[in-house]
């Protein structure tokens, strides 16, 4: 939530460092600044959801439910996209560093054992 605050900051900035009118800056400003309010609210009520990676053969946890995830990594990034059992879709995004180191390696050997099984063979049959 400090990363969408910063960014409200960083975008009133901008439009003051543009050369845009002083008239047309300060609507924009309030807008923004709604906006990131809006959201701000929306993230503090979201749920927190509990990830359980086994790294064997079981399905992936979420909230004690077993579901179909699939991790990718993007650089420093995690992405998990998952479907449970009913059918329904979910991503979810994160910086890994700020899990604790132990807590991140699993994920990234548990990512690892994720896709080992899920990838495609890429040998001719």
């Amino acid at each position: 939530m400090g990363a969408l605050a910063s960014l409200a900051v960083l975008a009133t900035i901008a439009v003051f460092a543009s050369e845009m009118p002083r008239l047309a800056a300060w609507p924009l400003v309030m807008i923004v600044a709604v906006h990131v309010s809006l959201q701000l609210r929306r993230y503090r009520r979201l749920p927190c959801q509990n990830f359980v990676f086994p790294g064997n053969d079981l399905s992936v946890l979420l909230d004690g439910q077993p579901i179909d995830a699939v991790v990718q990594w993007r650089g420093p990034l995690a992405f998990v996209t998952w479907q449970d059992r009913n059918g329904r879709r979910g991503r979810l995004s994160w910086w890994p560093d700020t899990l604790p180191p132990t807590s991140r390696r699993e994920l990234r050997l548990a990512a690892g054992h994720l896709d080992a099984v899920r990838s495609p063979s890429r040998v001719a049959p």
